[in-house]
């Protein structure tokens, strides 16, 4: 008989990782989401492309990208030698903080420029995430794919949104576009 800490494989035990990581990713999308008015006037004036999803979609896959980034993270900082769980740890860290400041950026600073830059951000950060995770537990790594497939996605919307609606002048935006 092996005692536990003898046993190879992945480690999928680490409940209190899953669980740091699970409430930092809950944290992230809650404190994202409050920065999140669709329905607001300025919003509903933007010129949108006719493949942007409608607005119901965003939080069904945002619901499960969260899921799977959570799970991923935990078992990767499980599985991590010890001596990458600090970077890896910060690259999560990073990547939920840029992750979140894009609603605020968007949304609440009402500017697809500025959200542009973020999810410019975002993508860099999902290739030095996923470069980490891969390391500690390429299963963990996999499952990060689509998170960073639909945030290209988004960064190709948000730069559409963005070339739609804003005019520069003196390097400040101007509202959006006539319809």
């Amino acid at each position: 008989m092996r005692l536990l800490s003898e046993r190879s494989g992945p480690d999928t035990s680490g409940w209190k990782t899953y669980a740091a990581t699970t409430i930092a990713t809950v944290a992230t999308a809650a404190a994202g989401s409050a920065a999140v008015d669709a329905d607001s006037a300025w919003y509903r004036s933007l010129s949108k492309p006719s493949w942007q999803p409608p607005s119901w979609a965003f939080g069904v896959v945002w619901t499960s990208l969260y899921a799977s980034l959570a799970w991923a993270t935990g078992r990767a900082l499980n599985n991590a030698p010890p001596g990458e769980r600090t970077p890896l740890a910060a690259s999560t860290a990073v990547n939920l903080i840029v992750n979140g400041a894009w609603n605020w950026l968007f949304f609440r600073k009402q500017s697809p420029a500025a959200g542009l830059l973020a999810t410019l951000a975002l993508d860099v950060s999902n290739v030095q995430l996923i470069g980490r995770v891969v390391r500690a537990d390429k299963t963990a790594a996999l499952a990060l794919l689509p998170y960073a497939a639909w945030c290209v996605f988004a960064t190709a919307l948000n730069a559409e949104l963005a070339e739609r609606n804003c005019s520069r002048r003196g390097g400040r935006e101007k509202g959006p576009a006539p319809l």
